[in-house]
């Protein structure tokens, strides 16, 4: 079945701004063709295709202020403290987070020495696997 591109396209943009979509998959949900078929028509990095993207990371960002504005209004402790760590810095969220782990050396990346690497191929040059 044949389509017509603009009116999909139109299509998809109203079932963005009238039913806060989120996803790709939201906006397929709601045209009268399918996945592929709309990929078709807008396939990856087409300037309609990045334009409905747009459209839903608007949405992302409108919904997800609106969530902290909540949270930030509540009197309940565990609703301030998910905000908190929402904004809070890595040195705060590691303060809260009692079972916070440190896989980093002091906050440096862990590297294999050469040395070891040497040691290892050493003590394992006579097992056969």
């Amino acid at each position: 079945m044949a389509y017509d591109k603009n009116k999909l396209y139109q299509q998809a943009e109203k079932a963005i701004k009238e039913n806060d979509l989120y996803f790709i998959e939201d906006i397929v949900a709601f045209l009268p063709c399918s996945k592929t078929t709309f990929y078709d028509y807008f396939p990856s990095n087409s300037d309609e295709l990045n334009t409905l993207k747009e459209l839903l990371e608007t949405n992302k960002i409108r919904t997800k202020a609106k969530i902290r504005t909540k949270l930030f209004k509540s009197d309940k402790a565990s609703e301030l403290l998910a905000l908190y760590r929402l904004i809070a810095t890595q040195e705060e969220h590691q303060r809260l987070n009692q079972s916070y782990v440190d896989h980093t050396s002091k906050g440096e990346s862990v590297n294999i020495s050469e040395k070891y690497l040497d040691w290892v191929k050493e003590q394992t040059k006579d097992v056969k696997l």
